[in-house]
């Protein structure tokens, strides 16, 4: 798994973190048990501070994402009450619109960016 970083979205930096490690865990990509990279090293390579890493790793603890423990390190667990993949899609979904409309788009630009969005060779691409 990739996590990136965007300066430019407005989104703090530890936010995404934090919500590419829940997306990622949702959707099976980081299945329970999974060791995430240490907060200095993923903080290094993200060109981050070793305390914004920390943060976001704390928020996913304190939700229940993840687990710390010494000799482990930070591992995936799964919540029970985890959202679904459908529920994500539409809060997702739900700040995009937003933020087109913020941008002065209509409908037929904001889901014209989305088809542009997806890979060409992506099969279920118009």
């Amino acid at each position: 798994m990739k996590i990136f970083v965007d300066t430019e979205t407005g989104l703090a930096p530890w936010r995404q973190v934090h919500d590419q490690i829940i997306t990622a865990a949702t959707a099976g990509a980081l299945p329970e048990g999974t060791r995430l990279p240490p907060i200095r090293q993923l903080a290094r390579d993200l060109g981050l501070a070793s305390g914004t890493v920390a943060r976001a790793y704390r928020e996913l603890e304190t939700a229940g994402w993840v687990e710390t423990a010494r000799a482990r390190g930070t591992v995936i667990t799964i919540p029970t009450d985890r959202p679904d993949p459908a529920a994500l899609l539409l809060a997702a979904a739900t700040d995009y619109a937003t933020r087109a409309r913020d941008l002065g788009a209509n409908l037929d630009i904001a889901l014209d960016a989305v088809r542009k969005a997806y890979p060409a060779d992506d099969p279920e691409s118009p």
